[in-house]
């Protein structure tokens, strides 16, 4: 035995014995969200919530929350979030098979969303279309829904926010998803291969042009419906590079041969949970709701007005038409803090009586953000 064995050793039986604490304390755990499933299940039915109500997003929260508070390292705050999400997630599935519908198809940023956002453990639906992740969840095909609301250098997304306003669906959370893309190969292409065409999404090739004039120069580029698009027809000839997000190397079984070549390293996609459910506060949330006004002088101020008289702070402010086509507009609205909370009931009602509607569209746990 070497002189490193000898010193590993220990460390390694050390390791040992730690893993097997770990397995009895995650069964233990898992064995607690059982029980916690059975008594969700006793509980008698409210009639504002009739089903069981098994995902707990502000729960889910102050768990990280608080993990990330205690934590010492060296594990980043990020690794620990990652991997008690994955615990919460697993110990979720114990008590109900969970079903999330995003807006597909596989490979793409709002399907790493969705992981990021309920684990590998939850049963995922991709969507053709915005719309279709609503019906889903409208319907009761899956629990929760998942789509892309906001890009920080593309803006809103506006089909989105046209169907929240004829949804009777909750945001029940956020996430908001670093926008990093990769250049991924087919494995089985030669290192001598010649590239015939460079192959993404166009704002994906727009957000990559600096990076890929500077190491492709003269390769074709060709725009496809979408990055996992791209990451498929790579997958399938090898003389195609694609530009797509890692979870799409994956999924696809591609050779990541460079990462984070987008051009602007900050570039970050906001997307909504949504679903049937009332969210209670975690401690750090978020509000978002829907005013409608008629459109003369003066409408925003008086809608404006009452969250500055309350000391609530804004973080978004949109503009969308009314589907009623009489000239009035509605504004989708995202405040700090729960709709609980004294100051937002009193902000609230001061709003509603100056409006023509006031819809709360959910409170949810804030986003983490971390690179």
């Amino acid at each position: 035995m070497s002189a490193d064995d000898d010193l590993l050793k220990p460390l390694r039986e050390r390791i040992d014995a730690l893993d097997g604490q770990l397995l009895t304390l995650l069964n233990e755990r898992a064995q607690c969200a059982l029980e916690v499933g059975k008594i969700k299940e006793q509980q008698p039915v409210d009639p504002d919530q009739p089903d069981t109500v098994f995902y707990r997003p502000e729960r889910v929260a102050q768990i990280t929350q608080r993990l990330t508070a205690e934590n010492s390292g060296p594990l980043s705050d990020a690794d620990v979030e990652l991997l008690f999400r994955e615990i919460t997630a697993c110990c979720l599935g114990l008590e109900t098979p969970m079903s999330v519908a995003y807006f597909g198809p596989q490979g793409t940023y709002t399907e790493a969303a969705t992981i990021k956002q309920f684990g590998h453990f939850v049963q995922t639906s991709p969507m053709a279309s915005i719309d279709e992740v609503f019906r889903e969840v409208e319907a009761g095909g899956c629990h929760y829904g998942v789509v892309p609301v906001e890009n920080s250098t593309e803006g809103m997304v506006n089909h989105t926010l046209d169907c929240l306003l004829g949804t009777t669906l909750r945001v029940c959370a956020e996430v908001v998803l670093p926008i990093h893309h990769a250049l991924m190969r087919s494995q089985s292409a030669g290192a001598d291969q010649p590239v015939t065409a460079i192959v993404s999404h166009a704002q994906s090739l727009a957000q990559c042009r600096a990076w890929l004039d500077q190491h492709y120069p003269g390769v074709p580029r060709t725009a496809v419906a979408s990055n996992a698009e791209a990451a498929k027809q790579a997958a399938a000839n090898p003389a195609l590079l694609a530009v797509a997000g890692e979870t799409a190397a994956e999924r696809y079984e591609l050779r990541v041969l460079a990462t984070r070549i987008e051009d602007n390293p900050h570039n970050k996609t906001r997307f909504l949970v949504l679903g049937k459910q009332y969210v209670g506060p975690s401690g750090d949330d978020k509000t978002s709701i829907l005013v409608s006004v008629k459109n003369e002088p003066g409408a925003l101020l008086r809608v404006l007005a009452p969250f500055e008289a309350n000391q609530i702070g804004l973080t978004r402010i949109e503009t969308r038409p009314a589907r009623s086509g009489d000239w009035s507009y509605v504004f989708f609205i995202d405040f700090d803090g729960h709709q609980s909370q004294p100051g937002a009931e009193a902000a609230l009602q001061a709003v509603k009586e100056v409006a023509l509607e006031v819809r709360v569209l959910g409170s949810y746990p804030k986003a983490t953000e971390q690179e």
